[in-house]
């Protein structure tokens, strides 16, 4: 089993990593970034379309009027659509727009690009290592997602990249 040092170890290298690959990303696409939590929105909306803000809410584990103020920015970015629901008309179904669209697929390759170069940097067992890795990075997310959050229910899976 690992000690607690090389698991703080990798927690705060993974959180490093993901810090310093959004920063650098975000200025190679020349645009301002986006908060973090407007990110998660945006991940939520493109991997669950027409979700409604209250599952948005549930999923994210997050206060609703903090995501009905994340929606109305995303909105008024013109990141977001929001329609009612024909339905029930008390319900926001959330789309994302186009503009988002090609932002995030815009942000995608150039967070392809940075990791290629780096990962170019590495010496061939490293880099194959480090490639070998995903997929017991995609178990360890699937352990935690199982996992029961502060709340007592299992954690919500929100998809991987940014925007």
């Amino acid at each position: 089993m690992a000690t607690d040092e090389e698991i703080a170890r990798f927690g705060a290298g993974l959180g490093e990593l993901h810090r310093l690959l959004r920063r650098r990303t975000v200025a190679r696409a020349d645009r301002e970034p986006l908060p973090e939590a407007q990110v998660e929105v945006l991940l939520l909306v493109r991997a669950t379309p027409g979700i409604s803000g209250k599952e948005v809410a549930r999923r994210l584990g997050t206060a609703p009027n903090t995501v009905s103020t994340l929606v109305r920015d995303l909105t008024d970015a013109g990141l977001l659509d929001r329609d009612r629901d024909p339905a029930d008309r008390r319900v926001v179904r959330l789309r994302l727009t186009e503009a988002a669209r090609r932002r995030m697929a815009d942000h995608e390759v150039h967070r392809a690009a940075l990791l290629t170069e780096a990962l170019a940097e590495l010496d061939p067992a490293a880099r194959t290592a480090v490639l070998a890795a995903a997929g017991h990075l995609d178990a360890l997310l699937t352990a935690l997602r199982a996992a029961p959050d502060r709340a007592g229910g299992p954690a919500q899976a929100v998809p991987s990249s940014s925007a």
